[in-house]
């Protein structure tokens, strides 16, 4: 099914100290922002936060599972990160079809991420490319 502008999706995930220790295992960061407490209540935060991979690993979830959907990789990303997620945030990824390519499977989508208290976390955009299964086969 093709998307169309004004069509919206979201998923929500609540970030646990076995998020941050995954990531880190996986990607090598061991910032002290995510592992010192006192280290990190040193700092403007306040306390432990999660890598930011954590927060974007969500709209890659959104985008390949529900939209554009199955099979659908960035092309580009443009967005700022607004406030820390802190570990035992519940995150929600929002993204809206803002416009879709005539003749290519290519859509824009309006990123947003916001916590449980619905303070925007992560605003931006993304370009999505989506490719059939058939066309692997071809």
């Amino acid at each position: 099914m093709r998307p169309v502008v004004g069509q919206t999706a979201q998923r929500s995930l609540t970030l646990t100290e076995a998020h941050v220790k995954s990531f880190a295992e996986l990607t090598g960061d061991y910032n002290p922002l995510h592992f010192d407490e006192a280290f990190a209540k040193a700092t403007r935060f306040g306390g432990l936060v999660v890598q930011g991979g954590l927060t974007t690993g969500l709209l890659h979830a959104l985008v390949a599972m529900d939209l554009p959907g199955p099979g659908s990789v960035f092309l580009s990303q443009q967005w700022k990160f607004t406030a820390p997620v802190y570990i035992g945030d519940t995150i929600t990824a929002k993204a809206e079809v803002m416009s879709v390519h005539a003749t290519k499977p290519v859509t824009q989508l309006r990123i947003d991420v916001t916590r449980q208290t619905g303070e925007t976390v992560l605003e931006g955009e993304a370009w999505c490319y989506t490719m059939p299964p058939e066309a692997h086969n071809a």
